[in-house]
């Protein structure tokens, strides 16, 4: 089995060990086998196809896609310790296409004269543009290359589509608390990787309050628990003593799982409508703090809180359109940190309002009828008659004025003739609108803005 150019000497192995001494303990504890891999056994398991594919040697061209801290770099190396091609590792953040040639040129050479695959191994793949996602394409389809990827982001949004149908998908899961936690006591009793010649003495309501915050990324409760750790004086015995203090000091606060331009901004920002959509207040509340404590623009969510009022309430509550445009205007004005209160405002004014799209799906039905039906002229009877030909031409004939009649309402056909009796508009029974059906029943007898 090959994973590097030449066999390291004495001399690379002190180097490998120097750096690995002085390597944060996230990199130290990386598992080395299987057996030291925690989560992930919906993918991992012995029964599961990935894993036989690993122990089979038969690793297809696949796609790691999950959040920070949930192993696929981990796995991608471990991966190279059980295959028998050689493993070629290229970071998106700093490679660029002629690092790609030069992988795929050597692969190509390393087939021909060993008869030995390469398995190319991009981490953060998302941050490849579609060049240089291009440049693997075809050495990927004529097998002179594996491709393994692995990435934060969708990759229906970041791959490109030919590269990504040529691969299997494979999505990791953010750690849960028991996994993070056999983490931490793994890092902390490990004498040679870890901290146990250290001496830490991590206390319980401190390992709690650090494997919350970390929120499912092993690397993040790693790096505090060093941060911590080594911050800590010792005791006359050696003991360090890590109390819930140390931990919070090291955190500072929860990393958000969270990319204005990625996954997470979209999810968010849906959860938040269908929140407010569902009248959940607390919901809504719950995911616009999310977002706020991410960093997310608050326009953003002005502006989706006005298409909300437009979309999903419209006149139910004629005065929700009012008062999200209100919150807009005064989040531009004052801006952050108090912006932040109109947003609430807004946002439990919406969620808590009766709710229609009557209006919207009116919208929509005429907006079909005007693309799937011909255009037929305007009607004499509503076209203004500006000029004497005009009038000649029967501009405005027939058309009756609405104030001149009693209760400023008189029927008559606003649709052109193709359209005669359609209806787009059927209020809903939802507060204000449920007044307007009924004018409207009044008024047309059908409940329609067009005679039957």
């Amino acid at each position: 089995m090959t994973t590097r150019h030449n066999p390291p000497g004495l001399f690379e192995h002190g180097r490998e060990q120097h750096i690995l001494d002085n390597a944060p303990l996230a990199e130290r504890m990386r598992p080395v086998n299987f057996d030291e891999f925690v989560g992930q056994r919906h993918i991992l398991a012995e029964d599961r196809v990935l894993r036989r594919a690993i122990n089979a040697d038969r690793v297809p061209s696949i796609l790691f896609w999950g959040p920070p801290g949930s192993g696929k770099t981990t796995l991608a190396r471990l991966i190279a310790t059980v295959t028998s091609a050689y493993f070629e590792p290229v970071s998106a953040v700093s490679a660029g296409v002629a690092d790609l040639r030069r992988a795929v040129s050597e692969a190509r050479e390393r087939q021909s004269l060993h008869l030995q695959p390469t398995i190319l191994f991009v981490d953060e793949i998302h941050r490849f543009n579609k060049a240089q996602q291009d440049v693997i394409l075809p050495h990927v389809e004529d097998g002179t290359i594996t491709f393994i990827g692995a990435t934060t982001e969708n990759p229906s949004f970041e791959v490109n589509a030919p590269l990504l149908s040529r691969c299997r998908v494979f999505t990791l899961l953010a750690l849960d608390e028991e996994a993070v936690t056999d983490i931490v006591m793994r890092a902390i009793t490990d004498e040679h990787r870890g901290l146990g010649n250290l001496s830490p003495a991590l206390e319980p309501d401190a390992l709690a309050h650090l494997v919350n915050i970390a929120n499912g990324d092993a690397r993040v409760a790693l790096n505090a628990l060093e941060m911590a750790a080594v911050s800590v004086e010792p005791e006359p015995d050696g003991t360090r003593r890590i109390g819930i203090a140390e931990i919070s000091d090291a955190l500072q606060r929860r990393t958000p799982q969270y990319d204005r331009a990625g996954d997470s901004h979209y999810d968010t920002i849906s959860a938040f409508i269908k929140s407010v959509r569902g009248s959940s207040p607390d919901g809504a509340l719950y995911w616009l703090a999310r977002m706020l404590e991410a960093g997310e623009d608050p326009l953003f969510i002005a502006r989706r809180l006005v298409i909300l009022a437009a979309e999903d309430i419209g006149l139910a509550n004629p005065g929700a359109l009012p008062v999200a445009v209100a919150a807009q205007q005064a989040v531009h004005f004052i801006g952050l940190p108090e912006g932040r209160i109109p947003l609430a405002e807004a946002t439990v004014y919406l969620a808590t309002s009766p709710k229609s799209n009557a209006a919207y799906m009116a919208l929509e039905r005429a907006l079909d009828d005007v693309r799937s039906h011909p255009q037929d002229p305007v009607p004499l009877h509503l076209r203004n008659a500006v000029t004497g030909l005009m009038r000649g031409m029967g501009y405005g004939a027939g058309y009756k004025y609405s104030h001149d009649y009693e209760g400023h309402f008189e029927p008559q056909e606003y649709l052109p003739p193709n359209l005669f009796g359609r209806r787009y508009y059927e209020p809903s029974d939802q507060g204000s609108e449920a007044a307007i059906a009924e004018r409207l029943r009044r008024w047309w007898g059908n409940g329609s803005g067009s005679e039957a």
